[in-house]
């Protein structure tokens, strides 16, 4: 007798991952052919798309913000695309400059939208700076601010648009240009201003009666769950987990008033949550550390270790004069830079993934590091796969990134990024002024709520993914099918991974998988029982053909380097082990 099971996750195309929810950053593609489609822009796919991963699908509450702008303050043949602050936006239009020499400051020019004077001055908007700096730009150059909104990630959140969307349609969020005088924000230090410290919980919210009142339209929305007044203590646990000082499971009251977690902490000298920063998501770290560490060494070429995240490599090739690409991140590279560098050559940084994504291959960072201590460039080290629970990376780095949207926040909710600074490092008087000097704050306050509350749980769930990640790499491994698995602990580099482990610490919750033929590929995914769509670290596990998603228009090139086509990755999250293990299984047993 045949059971028949009945799927689980089998979403329809487009539907929000997780489903209704409206800030969700991802996006469901649940076949091999709906991913090649969405990529091929078939209307049967991009019809049905509710949402998509913020960088690449443009929120819709956003896209609904900037129309009405343009409606407003823009001409008919033109486009908008937001920011969070007016250095953003200026940014953006040196890319359109730099690409677009002939274009000039009417076809390409800002708009700030700051609160009306008298709402400026409350306590509350001086918390959540619900300003809009927006680049009107020609509509035929579309393509180019989806470059930079893509590659920067600097551009709003959809939270942001909602709430600013709502002041503006109210009249409360005007042009700058028409306040008399204009409005003038107190930044204070350009790190968190004085009003929003660790005290600022005790400080009660005035102005209740004011008009377009941000705490009452908050409240009305989330059913009184967010109190913005705690936006700062919330940005402060961020970072003290980010650092590994906070680990407890605790109500936010409760979190900011413990000890430091002294296990957890990373083991580096002077180290502290001061050294972290939060950015809007992973990529603006990647972006602004690129852009900083730039500045500070000039116009040198820098180093891209290993097969990248795509927008890694794709900010060393245009924000900049190029990069040496080492596409296998492999001893024999580590050779012809060596070489390069006793030549004479000179980089300002080196940028690798710990691991990389998606063969999980690991850098040898102590060779890395000591070369760039001789020959004077900065290492950068995105840890977002491994995650600091898992392994030690600051030793041997200046600057270590992570997209905190991932596995530190878990719920698919909301996007983060951080960057921090390795006190112990070789450069690191000269990083710490170059920080604090341009660093603005652009996490939006209701953001940070959220994604304080989903990290309060981060240790037990990395515990659990690693465990579950193992589970899913033996079921692969002992498939016949199954070409070749990558995953940390069964790589040929899982010596520099043990080299940075931490005691106690897993391979993480990241693998990938290929197959003998796209055929059988095909039939594994299709059969999967999973959610399926772009993005990695969600609590529930998420599968997706990545190159094809990631890399479709060079999959040729991708191939030179070992990345295969028809590879299928897999974030593996918090459900039953046994239960992970059938959905696998039966998979593999559809090839059959």
């Amino acid at each position: 007798m045949t059971v028949t099971v009945v799927p689980e996750n089998n979403l329809e195309i487009g539907e929000s991952i997780p489903p209704l929810t409206v800030h969700a950053v991802s996006v469901s593609l649940p076949t091999w052919r709906a991913n090649v489609g969405y990529e091929e822009g078939e209307e049967w796919v991009l019809s049905k798309m509710k949402t998509g991963y913020p960088r690449f699908f443009v929120h819709k509450s956003i896209q609904q913000f900037a129309t009405a702008i343009v409606e407003r303050y823009g001409r008919p043949d033109e486009q908008a695309i937001l920011f969070p602050s007016h250095s953003i936006a200026a940014r953006c239009v040196a890319f359109f400059k730099q690409q677009v020499p002939e274009l000039d400051g009417e076809q390409v020019r800002i708009l700030d939208l700051v609160p009306l004077s008298e709402n400026a001055r409350s306590k509350e908007l001086s918390i959540i700076s619900p300003r809009i700096s927006t680049v009107f730009f020609p509509q035929s150059k579309s393509s180019l601010a989806k470059a930079f909104w893509q590659h920067s990630g600097d551009g709003i959140s959809s939270r942001r648009a909602e709430y600013c969307y709502n002041l503006f349609s109210n009249g409360a969020l005007i042009d700058e240009a028409t306040l008399e005088p204009p409005s003038r924000f107190c930044k204070g230090p350009k790190r968190y201003q004085k009003r929003t410290s660790i005290d600022m919980k005790s400080e009660k919210l005035n102005s209740a009666s004011e008009a377009q009142d941000p705490t009452r339209f908050v409240e009305e929305r989330f059913g009184r769950n967010l109190d913005l007044s705690m936006t700062a203590n919330a940005k402060i646990a961020i970072r003290r987990r980010i650092a590994g000082s906070l680990t407890a499971d605790v109500d936010l009251s409760d979190a900011i008033h413990l000890e430091k977690d002294p296990q957890r902490t990373r083991n580096v000298i002077g180290f502290s949550e001061n050294d972290v920063y939060l950015y809007p998501c992973g990529m603006s770290s990647i972006f602004n550390a690129h852009r900083l560490l730039l500045a500070a060494k000039g116009p040198l070429e820098s180093i891209i270790y290993g097969f990248p995240y795509i927008d890694t490599l794709k900010i060393a090739q245009k924000f900049g004069p190029g990069c040496l690409f080492y596409g296998f991140g492999s001893s024999e590279e580590l050779d012809d830079l060596e070489k390069r560098l006793e030549g004479g050559q000179r980089f300002f940084a080196l940028f690798t993934e710990f691991p990389g994504n998606p063969l999980l291959k690991s850098p040898d960072l102590e060779r890395i590091h000591s070369l760039a201590y001789k020959y004077d460039f900065y290492v950068v080290v995105d840890e977002t796969v491994g995650n600091f629970l898992n392994v030690n990376v600051l030793p041997y780095a200046d600057v270590v990134v992570s997209s905190l949207t991932k596995v530190f926040s878990g719920d698919s909710n909301v996007m983060g990024g951080s960057v921090i600074l390795n006190p112990s490092g070789k450069h690191y008087d000269t990083l710490k002024r170059i920080w604090e000097e341009d660093y603005e704050d652009n996490h939006w306050a209701e953001d940070s709520i959220f994604l304080e509350r989903n990290s309060r749980d981060f240790v037990s769930r990395i515990e659990r993914i690693n465990a579950n990640a193992e589970a899913i790499c033996d079921v692969l491994n002992a498939h016949p099918c199954v070409k070749q698995v990558n995953y940390p602990k069964h790589s040929p580099t899982r010596a520099f991974y043990d080299k940075c482990r931490n005691p106690g610490g897993g391979y993480g919750g990241l693998l990938s998988a290929t197959f003998f033929s796209k055929q059988d590929a095909v039939a594994f995914f299709d059969n999967l029982d999973t959610v399926k769509g772009p993005s990695l670290g969600t609590n529930f596990t998420l599968s997706s053909p990545y190159v094809i998603l990631a890399h479709y228009n060079e999959l040729d090139w991708c191939a030179t380097y070992g990345v295969e086509a028809d590879l299928v990755r897999f974030s593996v999250g918090l459900e039953e082990s046994s239960k992970l293990v059938a959905i696998f299984q039966r998979a593999l047993d559809a090839i059959q």
